[in-house]
């Protein structure tokens, strides 16, 4: 989806950048930008699955080593 603006005879710069600016958000670009902006990509099952494990094998070393003292 490509906004395309050409500058007018005797126009300014400023004034077709103003044009192109106004372009852009009435197209619904900007927030369609924003909203994809932070979105997650779902890992694949198992990418997720290693993460989980590591996840509780860190969990669990933490928890050992706050019971004996060390953290």
């Amino acid at each position: 989806m490509a906004i395309e603006v050409r500058k007018r005879e005797g126009e300014t710069s400023s004034s077709m950048l103003y044009r192109f600016t106004k372009r852009v958000q009435h197209s619904g670009l900007v927030k369609e930008v924003r909203k994809r902006q932070f979105t997650k990509r779902i890992a694949n099952r198992g990418k997720r699955r290693n993460a989980a494990l590591y996840k509780l094998e860190k969990q669990g070393e933490f928890a050992e080593s706050k019971k004996y003292g060390s953290k």
